[in-house]
């Protein structure tokens, strides 16, 4: 087992942990406002230190892991459990109008980035977690369609294939119970990636106002809260972000580990 690995699984692990943890526990109540103790360095009550509000960092960070995994987590979901079947059907008919309609509908999402795609929820239904969903959910879709669909053409030219075709078994059939499976590891290893991407954009649209609204802490929207307070307190900014880098960093070092793990073409051949 690669180091890569083992790291990613370790960091990503850490911030799951911290999230379920924070549903029984947190070191302070991140919605009692302590003015006296605002902007604390890190000590011994405070591990973290303390916020403008004078709320736990730690508590903080911990509640927002819960917030920003979440938001993603649901996110890559959707994604993935409406563009795996577009891309399925895609390939399944290649050519033909559905595989024209599902192409040209994930270019015309990918002409508009997510955070504008939240722009335009929020305009519609207002700020929120799950206007977050929903952007980057729909700017998922195509992602996993295009891969969907690329990688299920190569099979459907295999011998395995048009054996099962011969055999009487239809299209859904087939992309049910031969290419999907196959499938599998491709989906596992984007679905990481694309879920330290959610990350980064939950975080983003936070930032921005546009993801998780107060009290509901959210990493974003402590960078967001903290960007006039570096220089008076840098620790409100460096831990945010030190939570959100080390977060995708883990899910990417994952991802890559899985890739290796699970693709027989890298791994090392055996005298």
């Amino acid at each position: 087992m690669k180091p890569t690995l083992i790291l990613g699984a370790l960091l990503t692990l850490t911030f799951t942990l911290a999230a379920l943890l924070s549903f029984l526990w947190t070191p302070g109540d991140v919605e009692a406002v302590n003015i006296a103790a605002r902007l604390q360095p890190p000590s011994v009550a405070h591990w973290l230190g303390t916020d403008h509000l004078g709320r736990d960092m730690l508590s903080m960070v911990m509640t927002g892991a819960r917030t920003s995994l979440a938001v993603a987590l649901v996110a890559v979901g959707l994604g993935m459990g409406l563009g795996v079947p577009l891309g399925l059907a895609a390939a399944a008919r290649q050519g033909g109008w559905l595989d024209e309609l599902v192409m040209r509908a994930n270019d015309l999402i990918f002409a508009f980035p997510s955070l504008v795609i939240a722009i335009l929820i929020t305009a519609i239904f207002g700020p929120g977690a799950l206007n977050a969903i929903l952007a980057i959910g729909i700017f998922n879709i195509p992602v996993f369609a295009r891969l969907t669909r690329g990688a299920a053409l190569s099979f459907w030219r295999r011998e395995f294939i048009l054996a099962a075709r011969v055999a009487g078994k239809g299209a859904p059939r087939i992309s049910l119970e031969h290419i999907l499976p196959n499938l599998a590891n491709l989906l596992i290893v984007q679905g990481t990636i694309q879920f330290s991407l959610g990350i980064l954009a939950e975080a983003g649209l936070s930032y921005v106002g546009l993801g998780a609204q107060p009290p509901v802490p959210s990493w974003g929207r402590m960078l967001a809260d903290a960007q006039t307070m570096v220089s008076l307190a840098p620790h409100v900014a460096i831990v945010p972000g030190l939570a959100i880098l080390l977060t995708v960093l883990g899910l990417n070092l994952l991802g890559d580990g899985l890739r290796d793990a699970l693709d027989p073409r890298l791994r090392p051949s055996r005298a």
